[in-house]
C-alpha cells in the first residue's frame, strides 16, 4: 500500500531554505539596518508641511493651504500615536500582536474622527486639498521604506 505523506527530511531539502549561521545572520543585520518608525513620522511631517506650503502658493488661498495641511495632520498624528504605541516592549509574540490590532485600530478610529470634525475645525474646508495632503503624505511612508531598504554590498 502507497501512502501520499511526503517525507518530512526530503521536504526540508528541498525546499531550498537554509538557516543562517550566527556570523551570516550578522552580516545580514549590518547590511539591513532597522528603519526608524520616528524618522518616517518626522519625514511625513515635513513633506505634509511642505504640501500645505505648496498648496498655498498654486492658489493663493490660506483655507486651500489649512485643508492640505490638516489632511497632512490626519495621518502623521495617528501614525505618532501609532508609533508610540508599539514602542513598547513585548514579553510574547501574542502580545506584540494583540499591540500592532489594537494600536491599528486606534489609529484608524483617529484618523476617522478627525475627518468627521475636519468641517468644525478648517474654516472654508477644501475637501480635495484635504485628500491630496492625506495622499502626499501617506505616499512618504513607501517611499522612506523603499529608500531606507536598499540592500548595501557585503564587504569582502
Amino acid at each position: 500500500m502507497k501512502t501520499d505523506a511526503p517525507d518530512t527530511g526530503t521536504e526540508v531539502e528541498d525546499s531550498g531554505f537554509k538557516p543562517l549561521s550566527a556570523a551570516e545572520a550578522q552580516a545580514w543585520r549590518q547590511r539591513h539596518p532597522p528603519v526608524s518608525i520616528w524618522r518616517i513620522v518626522a519625514g511625513q511631517a515635513l513633506v505634509g508641511l511642505l504640501a500645505a506650503l505648496v498648496a498655498w502658493g498654486a492658489t493663493g488661498r490660506s483655507h486651500v493651504a489649512w485643508s492640505t495641511g490638516y489632511g497632512a495632520l490626519a495621518v502623521v498624528l495617528p501614525a505618532a500615536l501609532f508609533a508610540r504605541g508599539m514602542a513598547r516592549q513585548r514579553s510574547s509574540a501574542g502580545g506584540a500582536l494583540t499591540g500592532l490590532f489594537g494600536w491599528e485600530l486606534v489609529k484608524i478610529a483617529l484618523t476617522v474622527a478627525m475627518l468627521a470634525a475636519a468641517p468644525r475645525l478648517v474654516p472654508g474646508l477644501s475637501w480635495l486639498a484635504l485628500l491630496a495632503g492625506m495622499v502626499v503624505t501617506m505616499k512618504t511612508y513607501w517611499i522612506a521604506l523603499m529608500a531606507g531598504s536598499g540592500v548595501r554590498k557585503p564587504i569582502d
